[in-house]
């Protein structure tokens, strides 16, 4: 599977992983099979381009997307792309890694269902 984490740059694992999925520089994309990490650059809208961080992600063949909170409409946005939506991003885009492939951080869908509390900060085990 390949996932996609907002990111502060373009150091791979070892980048900051962004808080505005919209508006960070670049999103680091890693392939959950080969662990191999391409970093592409945020040209959207949010950024003065074209486009929406779903589009490009989903160009990129994305398939999940790590952030560390998100809005309901922007959950059916990436949904209708066929991107699955997983919250609970933090640190480094490698330790938010680790924490999705131990299975440790909570998928949304449009219904709400993780977004009442993703912006608060606070982290619920459910």
């Amino acid at each position: 599977m390949l996932i996609g984490i907002p990111s502060m740059g373009k150091q791979g694992l070892n980048e900051l992983v962004g808080e505005h999925f919209g508006r960070v520089p670049a999103y680091t994309l890693i392939d959950t099979e080969t662990e191999q990490v391409k970093v592409v650059d945020n040209t959207s809208e949010h950024l003065g381009g074209k486009g929406y961080p779903a589009e490009i992600l989903s160009a990129h063949g994305v398939e999940a997307m790590i952030c560390s909170g998100i809005g309901r409409r922007a959950i059916a946005m990436f949904n209708d792309m066929g991107i699955r939506v997983y919250t609970g991003a933090s640190g480094t885009v490698g330790e938010t890694f680790e924490r999705f492939r131990k299975g440790e951080l909570e998928e949304c869908d449009e219904s709400g269902g993780c977004t009442q509390h993703a912006f608060g900060g606070h982290h619920h085990h459910h």
